[in-house]
């Protein structure tokens, strides 16, 4: 937030702690949950990484429901007697994983054009995108683009336990000045078409902030180019409305965006000294997402052709930005920001990412935080995701190994639960049976019309 601006927690004072509201930035009240046929589930006999700050420790991890009821020492063996047991000795217990930034609906090599378009085809590419995600041990990503509804719906049908995949957190459209970054050849028939928004002006990009929150959107994706009136209006809006900006931004426009207040600057773009200083002074963070550059460098020697990358960049030159940031204090998460068929590099992705910030300086335990904790306040979401504490919601992993000790741990993922649901069992999505509900029997008072 500048100085002359409002900021996004502004509307969260008007609801009291005890009204219940989505689990999601946007926080709308909803009516109470019912919890008379909550299950307890006990994972007993692992380690414990809380993700709090704390080092690991023997424990056990109490689930009751979708929350966190305890983390008992061990010894402790408090739980109800009907209670779900697993025994993870030789495990690690932690907090679910978070990418706060992806492509769902992003196109895959050599898909013709009709295909890469059709909204059945993108709905199924996000899903597998997410299958692979939630296996990794992902249990929430930050969608930072996407086509037309398909994150939200997608976001509704996992918050129903439909499907067995990560919570999603949608932006909706990228938006971008007319001719900005993701719409440089933007055109009727591109594979962009329905992720991206066009605007020029002040009021089109406040007007664009409205229809993404309109649609669903939890967070506001902006990216360069823009004018400083034009991101100034978009921020004003997007914080007025209690939502977070993540910014796409490189050298000059990386100043613009720290002084119109957006939350977090995407990417290891190049920025100046100044910049970065003001990052930390005014806790504007982070999020890197080193590997798909790395990816891009190794495939293809360079990224080329884009006017939104005007710059010369490297993989040392990138570590170098996330050294300087780290020393000065910015706050940094993880994303991985994998498009077109990239997402088959997971967990390997993943767990690459965190070790490139290893070599930025953080240690190992650190970059699990930035990749939960940290990650879960980036999404605005640090009072119920993030970590195992109680109260939390009930996104946690079983890992094979030591993770806080040793990141190829990361790659052993043997269970999952997203909201206090099993998704992930033996390394694999996992479904249960479904439960067949009895056919109706003839009523002397018809409902009306079946339709």
């Amino acid at each position: 937030m500048d100085s002359d601006g409002i900021s996004f927690r502004e509307r969260d004072k008007w609801i009291a702690q005890s009204t219940p509201v989505s689990d999601d930035p946007r926080r709308l009240p909803r009516a109470a949950r019912d919890t008379a046929n909550d299950q307890t589930i006990a994972l007993a006999g692992g380690r414990v990484f809380t993700a709090t700050g704390e080092p690991a420790r023997d424990g056990t991890v109490i689930i009751r429901g979708n929350q966190i009821e305890a983390v008992l020492p061990p010894g402790n063996q408090t739980w109800p007697d009907d209670a779900v047991v697993h025994d993870v000795t030789g495990h690690t217990v932690m907090p679910g994983l978070i990418d706060a930034h992806t492509h769902l609906t992003y196109t895959e090599p050599g898909l013709p054009m009709e295909v890469a378009q059709s909204h059945g085809d993108a709905t199924l590419r996000a899903i597998e995108r997410l299958r692979y995600m939630v296996e990794t041990g992902i249990t929430s990503v930050r969608d930072a683009a996407s086509r037309d509804d398909i994150p939200f719906r997608l976001k509704a049908w996992i918050a129903d336990n439909r499907l067995p995949l990560p919570r999603v957190f949608a932006c909706g459209n990228l938006i971008t000045g007319t001719g900005g970054h993701g719409a440089e050849r933007l055109s009727p028939v591109a594979t962009g078409v329905g992720e991206i928004m066009e605007v020029s002006g002040p009021d089109e990009w406040r007007d664009a902030v409205r229809q993404m929150v309109k649609r669903g959107a939890d967070v506001i994706k902006v990216a360069s180019h823009f004018s400083r009136e034009e991101l100034a209006a978009a921020v004003d809006e997007a914080h007025t409305l209690g939502l977070k900006v993540m910014c796409d931004a490189e050298t000059f426009y990386i100043d613009w965006a720290v002084d119109a207040g957006v939350d977090t600057i995407e990417h290891p773009l190049p920025r100046t000294d100044e910049a970065i200083r003001k990052m930390a002074e005014r806790g504007i963070q982070a999020v890197p997402t080193l590997i798909p550059y790395t990816i891009i460098f190794d495939l293809f020697g360079g990224y080329f052709g884009s006017t939104s990358r005007r710059f010369t960049f490297s993989k040392e030159a990138n570590l170098e930005v996330v050294r300087r940031m780290k020393q000065a204090g910015v706050l940094i998460g993880v994303g991985t920001d994998i498009v077109m068929d990239w997402f088959r590099y997971l967990p390997e992705a993943y767990v690459e990412e965190l070790r490139l910030l290893t070599e930025a300086g953080f240690t190992t335990t650190e970059a699990l935080e930035a990749a939960t904790r940290v990650n879960a306040g980036i999404l605005d979401m640090g009072n119920l995701l993030g970590t195992l504490e109680p109260g939390k919601l009930a996104d946690v992993l079983v890992v094979d190994g030591r993770p806080d000790e040793d990141l190829n741990d990361l790659l052993k993922v043997s269970m999952v639960w997203r909201d206090g649901h099993l998704v992930v069992k033996d390394g694999r999505v996992y479904i249960p049976r479904h439960e067949g509900r009895p056919l109706p029997k003839p009523s002397a008072k018809p409902k009306g019309p079946w339709f």
